[in-house]
């Protein structure tokens, strides 16, 4: 660095061992793939759960109630019950959930826009991982059988 340059580097935060197992259950709960899709598509406003269903592929009812419970006492989502004949449920974000929402939404983003560089870098690995090494020298192959009959 020249006495010109003016980049200055930030001090990582002091790593406290007691915070990572206090937050890990927070991030596996917030973190998984159907919490993070609910949260997503809640982000708009509430939605009847057969709603949520639809617009959330993939997911099984089972799945679903089990995931919304857990976010409902999380404190993320709010359940609210409307006596109709059925029975009208409505899932929404509490001002928690909205707070999560925002990172979810650029996360989300972040994905479609970066997903074809993604697919393309998968690609390229996969066919590295394919390609047959080349041969290994003898006197390795040697060593190597040499070290196994050792042991």
């Amino acid at each position: 660095m020249g006495p010109d340059d003016s980049h200055v580097t930030a001090r990582a935060p002091a790593h406290r061992g007691g915070d990572c197992a206090a937050v890990a259950p927070i991030l596996a709960r917030v973190g998984d793939k159907w919490s993070v899709l609910i949260v997503r598509t809640l982000g708009p406003g509430p939605r009847r759960f057969n709603d949520l269903k639809r617009e959330i592929g993939g997911i099984s009812q089972r799945m679903l109630s089990l995931t919304l419970r857990g976010l409902e006492r999380d404190g993320l989502v709010t359940r609210t019950v409307f006596p109709t004949v059925p029975p009208r449920v409505d899932y929404a974000l509490t001002g928690l959930g909205r707070s999560l929402w925002i990172p979810v939404e650029a996360l989300g983003a972040w994905a479609q826009d970066n997903r074809a560089e993604i697919v393309a870098a998968q690609a390229r690995f996969d066919g590295q991982a394919e390609k047959p090494s080349p041969p290994r020298p003898v006197a390795a192959r040697r060593a190597e059988r040499t070290l196994t009959a050792d042991l």
